[in-house]
């Protein structure tokens, strides 16, 4: 017998209303209908943003759904058989994408299964909705990172007209273009670990430096061994011939030092934030090698001084950690100007997004374009990456997951 202190559970007719909306909307959407879809997005008074419902079990948005709908139904490779995506299929799911993404769907939400929209094109090889998904991300991306720069002249604005006594109130955020419950872009050139560490926390916390990594006092990763290679390669296109004068911003486990001190440069700045790692560089020896010159501090404090000094270098390197995308942005199109000879080159590690391939690909284009904006010219090499299952024990998360790294090399406009 039922205890009748018991309360059951209501079920309004209104919830029962709003869950078959959104079934209605995620099955349009599979089924690629444009006109019915159309209609609902844009009509349901009880869904204002139902562009972005979600299903509960699958956690698939109506882009995923959309999406998943072009997936070949029968792949044979144990017999050596292989499936494409139907034409027809694939046309009315470019189109379905396309007004979804108008009507403001968010293009890295993620489902149950921790795949973004266009995690889920690349893998069942939609590689045309995948390009789609990525330039949304483009352009989600630069609008975001120029309200951010509106927001920063609204402060100034505003400081100014604040009387005394009101600048500690908290400042207008820029409207949120992405859900915030979805996984971000990683906006930080050598991507932490911890989506939450901070330039200022990492500096202020206790590094374990070993031999093959270092890891600040939660367990991210700062700079590993497996990056060898790529900084080797680095020191190579920055310095192709010996006294050149270098300048690097992050000098870590000092491995792409070590291979621009084989270069035999006329000079060597090294500039770090850490006073663990310039311990350890002192340590080591650096403040008695070839021409080196150790900064102690923060580029954005140093490089104005060495621009005033009259500074000019061959080639500079920017790897810095927990930093983000704006302070990037800020060096090189605020500061590399100011230092970088005519005929320099600069580069950078280039570990942007690159804990999930599309967030890698969306970063690759944006920093593109504003670099050009900048004045520079960028080439890219690819160059593939090593399997690295085993050399994320003891960290908290991999920062690197994606197949081929990005090397980028820049030089002023001709």
């Amino acid at each position: 017998m039922a205890d009748p202190t018991t309360e059951e559970p209501q079920i309004t007719f209104t919830q029962i209303d709003v869950d078959l909306d959104v079934q209605e909307i995620l099955l349009a959407a599979s089924q690629h209908d444009l006109a019915k879809l159309r209609r609902l997005v844009r009509t349901q008074s009880q869904l204002p943003d139902a562009a972005n419902v979600k299903d509960p079990e699958t956690g698939y948005s109506p882009l995923h759904s959309a999406i998943a709908a072009c997936e070949p139904e029968t792949d044979d490779k144990a017999n050596g058989a292989t499936s494409t995506i139907d034409p027809e299929v694939l046309k009315s799911g470019v189109e379905t994408v396309k007004l979804l993404l108008q009507e403001g769907a968010i293009w890295n939400d993620l489902d149950k299964n921790n795949e973004t929209p266009g995690c889920l094109a690349r893998r069942i090889g939609a590689m045309e909705l995948y390009d789609l998904i990525v330039d949304a991300g483009v352009r989600a991306e630069m609008l975001m990172n120029r309200l951010d720069g509106y927001e920063e002249l609204s402060d100034e604005d505003e400081d100014e007209e604040k009387e005394e006594g009101e600048g500690d109130e908290e400042s207008r955020i820029a409207p949120q273009l992405v859900d915030a419950s979805a996984e971000q872009a990683s906006t930080s050139t050598d991507a932490p670990a911890n989506p939450e560490v901070t330039n200022r926390g990492y500096l202020d916390s206790n590094l374990t430096i070993q031999k093959d990594r270092i890891l600040d006092s939660d367990q991210n990763g700062v700079m590993m061994e497996w990056e060898s290679e790529i900084m080797r390669k680095s020191a190579e296109k920055l310095l192709p011939t010996p006294g050149l004068k270098v300048l690097n911003i992050g000098h870590g486990m000092g491995i792409v030092d070590g291979f621009l001190q084989e270069k035999a440069p006329a000079s060597h700045h090294i500039i770090e934030a850490h006073a663990e790692v310039v311990a350890e560089m002192k340590r080591r020896g650096w403040d008695s090698k070839p021409g080196v010159v150790i900064h102690e501090g923060r580029w954005q404090d140093i490089l104005p001084v060495l621009v005033g000094n009259g500074e000019t270098f061959d080639a500079i390197y920017y790897d810095t950690f927990a930093e983000s995308y704006a302070d990037f942005r800020d060096f090189f199109s605020e500061q590399v100007i100011g230092l970088l000879e005519q005929d320099g080159k600069w580069g950078f590690f280039n570990g942007m997004g690159a804990d999930r391939q599309i967030s890698y690909d969306v970063y690759q284009k944006v920093s593109e374009m504003d670099i050009f904006e900048a004045g520079f010219d960028v080439e890219w090499e690819d160059i593939p990456v090593p399997k690295l299952e085993g050399e994320w024990e003891g960290v908290r998360r991999a920062y690197w997951v994606v197949d081929n790294y990005r090397l980028p090399l820049c030089q002023f406009m001709d």
